[in-house]
């Protein structure tokens, strides 16, 4: 049974009942559109917290080897995931729920009224021919009481004596007229009852079933709608928890790792310097004027002071006395701590040589192409980075060659063999490099790679006193050669006029 035929009589309620049906789709999409907004926010503020106890430190405690504290960057890590599961929760019940429904309820909305507009006008269409119907019955009846009277006149003449038979005839005839007349409305009448009839049983029957059956439709379509709504907002959901999952088993997965013993371990690994424990302090007998025992203890002696031992690694130092990462800096860490900075230095070089190395193969079959087929490009348009590349893989190799001497010095290491400066040299030959650039290779990087080159030039801006291991003093005014950039500490390595190089502050100086 549908609604044409049991709810036929019930307009209203079936026009209340659409119109509830679809506010009750649209309050579930602001529902889920809420939602939405909610897990973003969420995931918006679990980014920020993740940000928030994210490591930022020296890169020394980023490169930690504790497992604990790399567990805790892993957990971070994985909340991070997690709040990009809840960002694409949030996605994804926008784009399958909100806006599939927000583009329904449109299409609905102006359905129903369209069908609603059918009913209307059919309704219009039977209200008129039922009024057609009443004016031609009026009519009707009018014109037969019309016609009655005009006989009751005709009978009335024939029986007066004093009416002649004019008189008479002309009341037949005007009873005759309004019989035709009353006989036509009569016609007319029962040919708009007819028409009526026909128009009442085809709204009855035929518009208001169809009608209410494309209802009906509507309906069911609205709540079938909601149904998928609703598995939708499950589904979503459960369509993450996989990733999810994953993301707290990798977090448990980290706390499961953490070992106590071997963080214990890594610290001694970190910290441990080599030195050995001061010597007993011997005995002076300031009795004796003769001391044999002191004279011959004394080398044996550590150069180093109980007190020393438990200064403060961070300690704050004053602006004017610097304290600059450099290789000068490493000859005063203890024996392990020497050999591991060394070690980690050569393994950057390395990386950087290598990196540096494939960029210039690149270039050189970039090159080849170009020579091959000049539609591509001009060959001559490569050549400044090649120089440029050959320039940094000679300093490269340079420096990475000093850190190995001092690596196998400190005992952590074996020397690894690069191509000489000529080797090299012909390489660039061969590359098309300017005989100035090759003079610039042989002079910068010859075999023993014992002398600096500067980068740049600077010009003291005040007078500075360098009066502490490392630094150098200059006068303002007084222009130098810059021999190694700010590394992020605050200090300039330079080179006096004099030969003298050491550090000075970088807020003290000017790059010309």
């Amino acid at each position: 049974m549908d609604w044409g035929s049991a709810l036929w009589d019930q307009h209203d309620a079936i026009e209340r009942h659409t119109q509830s049906e679809l506010d009750l789709l649209e309050r579930y999409m602001k529902f889920v559109k809420e939602r939405a907004e909610i897990e973003q926010n969420y995931s918006k503020q679990l980014r920020n917290l993740c940000k928030k106890y994210t490591r930022r430190g020296s890169k020394e405690d980023q490169d930690t080897k504790l497992v604990s504290q790399q567990g805790f960057q892993d957990v971070l890590g994985q909340l991070n995931d997690y709040a990009g599961q809840r960002e694409q929760l949030s996605e994804s019940l926008t784009l399958s729920i909100c806006v599939e429904l927000s583009r329904s309820l449109t299409e609905l909305r102006q359905e129903r009224k369209n069908h609603l507009a059918e009913i209307k006008k059919a309704q219009q269409n039977l209200e008129s021919s039922f009024k057609q119907l009443e004016s031609s019955k009026r009519r009707f009846e009018k014109e037969w009481k019309e016609a009655e009277k005009a006989n009751q006149q005709t009978e009335k003449a024939e029986q007066d004596a004093s009416a002649t038979k004019a008189d008479v005839d002309k009341a037949k005839q005007h009873a005759n007229i309004r019989i035709h007349i009353a006989d036509e409305c009569k016609n007319e009448y029962a040919s708009q009852l007819q028409k009526y009839n026909k128009e009442q049983n085809n709204y009855y029957y035929a518009d208001i079933p169809f009608v209410y059956k494309k209802l009906q439709d509507l309906e069911e379509r609205c709540v079938r709608m909601l149904a998928d709504g609703y598995v939708q907002f499950s589904d979503s959901e459960k369509k993450i928890l996989p990733n999810i999952n994953k993301c707290l088993d990798s977090i448990i997965s980290s706390g499961r790792r953490i070992d106590e013993k071997q963080d214990s371990l890594a610290l001694i690994e970190q910290y441990k310097s080599g030195a050995v424990p001061p010597a007993d302090v011997e005995f002076e007998d300031f009795s004796q004027v003769v001391k044999p025992a002191a004279a011959e203890n004394s080398a044996h002696l550590p150069k180093v002071r109980i007190k020393q031992l438990f200064l403060k690694k961070n300690k704050v130092t004053s602006p004017d006395k610097p304290m600059p990462f450099s290789q000068e800096d490493l000859s005063r860490l203890p024996p392990d701590q020497r050999r591991r900075r060394l070690q980690e230095k050569v393994e950057e070089l390395q990386k950087d040589l290598q990196r540096e190395t494939e960029q210039s193969e690149a270039l050189m079959k970039m090159k080849g192409v170009y020579e091959q087929n000049s539609q591509l490009g001009d060959p001559s348009s490569l050549q400044p980075q090649i120089t440029q590349t050959a320039h940094n893989i000679a300093r490269l190799r340079g420096e990475l060659k000093k850190q190995q001497v001092q690596l196998t010095e400190a005992g952590g290491g074996t020397i690894q063999y690069y191509p000489s400066s000529s080797e090299y040299i012909s390489v660039l030959s061969e590359c098309s490099v300017s005989p100035t650039d090759e003079e610039l290779y042989e002079c910068e990087f010859d075999e023993d790679f014992d002398s600096d080159v500067p980068i740049a030039q600077c010009r003291a801006l005040y007078d500075f006193d360098g009066s502490s291991e490392g630094s150098v003093s200059m006068s303002v005014g007084e222009q130098l050669s810059v021999m190694e950039q700010d590394q992020g500490d605050g200090w300039v390595r330079v080179q006096k006029s004099s030969g003298d190089v050491g550090y000075v502050p970088a807020s003290y100086i000017h790059v010309i």
